[in-house]
């Protein structure tokens, strides 16, 4: 089920987010300094591109300068990313096939927003690594 949920997000709205992802990488990488930001937008572009059976976890190593990153990102680039997947969410929300597909879109809105200090790992992992905790769940050594 996971695999067709996938073909089905590809087909109908992750080519272009993805492609979104990847534009902001490609411009945030110009500068040496904004390097940091074109990766994260590029692992995001993967996980725009095949999100079911994935997830998003906040890393062991979060700190103040990716706090400060999160802001800057929001005011350069993040808001258009988040507003791209609104958008999204809403037209796959209408239809009934697409209602699952428009609710996992919005799902990555506050990826697309604070997308420093997140890790895309597989479900499971998700849950058996102690040094990467889930949004929610208090952190352990």
């Amino acid at each position: 089920m996971r695999t067709l949920g996938n073909i089905l997000w590809l087909v109908l709205a992750g080519w272009w987010l993805a492609l979104a992802y990847v534009l902001a990488g490609i411009v945030a990488c110009v500068l040496i300094v904004t390097i940091p930001f074109g990766l994260a937008s590029f692992r995001l572009a993967s996980y725009a591109l095949w999100p079911f059976g994935r997830r998003s976890v906040f890393r062991a190593d979060f700190g103040p300068w990716t706090v400060i990153g999160n802001i800057l990102w929001i005011l350069v680039l993040g808001w258009e990313l988040a507003i791209a997947h609104l958008v999204a969410g809403a037209l796959l929300c209408l239809t009934v096939v697409g209602i699952p597909l428009g609710v996992a879109c919005w799902k990555m809105v506050p990826l697309a927003l604070l997308p420093l200090g997140q890790q895309i790992v597989p479900v499971r992992a998700a849950s058996e690594d102690p040094f990467v905790t889930a949004p929610g769940r208090p952190r352990s050594r």
